[in-house]
């Protein structure tokens, strides 16, 4: 993990929102490949291509009836795609992080590699946080330093301010370009929502930790994590890991209340 961040606001969590959103805090790491968009790379961690479990986007609970008769714009539109978004409650802050290319195909195939072990740094939907990323040693550890949730402090406050029921009836909304782009990335028989629940459960199995983790020196001049069973989880796992635990705390909240309206029921312990 090199000490530029990137961010994975949790477009999981705004689809870009979740595929948008949820990059929150993606840290530009070792792991990173080289620049791609059709990467339907190695799944880990129990993640899969092809889920058992199919969720249909028409069953998904308190989408409006209203919405699916609204028309839709092309896949390539983004500026009327992040207007859309940016006019949800609490979306303004976004327009400043969207990066206004290809957004939902890149959207997509972030949310898809989240599993996996490595992420192109070029299909991020967002802007690279601002600063470097910092570090903090004492008595020999070091840890990421608690001054990078300023950085991080923007893609919280979206995260925190718009509601789940808009971001989620937004994402039914606009369900048929993220299959469309779904399907251009590789897989012309899959369906995206199946894929982002896998996605979602991938990110909540991250383990809960009261302090941040150790981090050492590793290629290149990178930070790996110093206990390997860490550095082997996936490139969505590490990257919670990154985060303080409140932060942290409040993106696995709100993963697991837009898994419970998509999924149509909720998690133990939601």
């Amino acid at each position: 993990m090199s000490e530029g961040k990137i961010w994975i606001v949790a477009i999981v969590v705004a689809a870009l929102a979740l595929g948008g959103l949820l990059y929150y805090s993606y840290h530009r790491e070792q792991y990173l490949t080289s620049p791609q968009l059709t990467v339907p790379g190695a799944n880990v961690s129990g993640a899969i291509a092809n889920p058992r479990q199919h969720y249909p986007i028409e069953h998904v609970r308190g989408a409006p009836a209203a919405a699916a008769s609204a028309p839709l714009p092309a896949l390539n539109d983004d500026a009327a795609i992040i207007h859309a978004l940016t006019a949800l409650p609490g979306g303004a802050g976004l327009r400043a992080l969207l990066r206004p290319q290809a957004l939902i195909q890149h959207a997509v195939a972030t949310i898809n590699a989240l599993p996996d072990r490595s992420l192109g740094s070029d299909v991020l939907p967002v802007h690279h946080a601002k600063g470097d990323f910092q570090v903090s040693t004492s008595a020999g550890v070091t840890t990421p330093s608690l001054a990078n949730d300023t950085r991080y402090a923007p893609y919280m406050r979206v995260i925190e301010a718009i509601p789940t029921p808009a971001l989620v009836a937004w994402y039914v909304h606009f369900y048929p370009l993220f299959q469309q782009a779904y399907q251009q990335l590789g897989y012309p028989h899959g369906y995206f929502n199946d894929r982002l629940i896998v996605v979602i459960d991938n990110l909540l199995a991250t383990p809960d930790r009261a302090t941040l983790p150790a981090l050492v020196q590793g290629k290149n001049g990178m930070w790996d994590y110093a206990d390997p069973a860490l550095q082997s989880l996936s490139i969505g796992q590490r990257t919670l890991l990154r985060m303080g635990a409140a932060d942290s705390a409040t993106i696995k909240a709100k993963l697991r209340a837009i898994r419970a309206d998509l999924s149509g029921k909720s998690l133990p312990g939601s």
